[in-house]
């Protein structure tokens, strides 16, 4: 197998995406609940989901810089610290990405929601805009922030 054929196997590795999404869920999580109480608050819905973004930004990395990625990249406080900006900055595109979905389903489909009170199509929404940045976040935190094929 070629130098290219078997950096592609680990960009498309089971193992590596099971883990990457298991991460997702549980930044999932912690999107949801961040953004949702912030909504429910009465901050702003993109402001909410931005900030709601960001909490999970930071919990995925640490948790893909330990287990998903953890034999890649160097060790240490300034080389973790780096790969957390660069993951900031990689995941710009995915956080674009999610963020457009979110305003569209929001803010244009709108479906009136709600459950004791809480409104679950900002729920849903957000959920919709970090499903579509999913994809977009694995390909680039995998190639640029752990660097995997190469």
């Amino acid at each position: 197998m070629s130098d290219d054929a078997g950096a592609v196997g680990t960009l498309a590795s089971g193992t590596r995406i099971g883990q990457f999404v298991s991460v997702g869920v549980v930044g999932f999580v912690f999107d949801i609940a961040t953004s949702t109480a912030l909504r429910e608050a009465g901050v702003f819905p993109e402001l909410a989901a931005f900030i709601g973004i960001e909490v999970a930004v930071v919990v995925m990395f640490l948790l893909n810089d330990r287990v998903t990625f953890a034999e890649e990249g160097l060790a240490g406080l300034a080389p973790t610290l780096r790969r957390l900006a660069k993951s900031n900055v990689v995941r710009a595109g995915g956080i674009a990405v999610q963020l457009v979905v979110f305003t569209v389903l929001f803010r244009v489909v709108a479906l009136p929601l709600s459950l004791w009170g809480v409104d679950l199509w900002f729920v849903v929404s957000r959920a919709g805009g970090i499903g579509a940045g999913m994809v977009v976040n694995y390909v680039a935190e995998s190639v640029f922030t752990w660097r995997v094929l190469e």
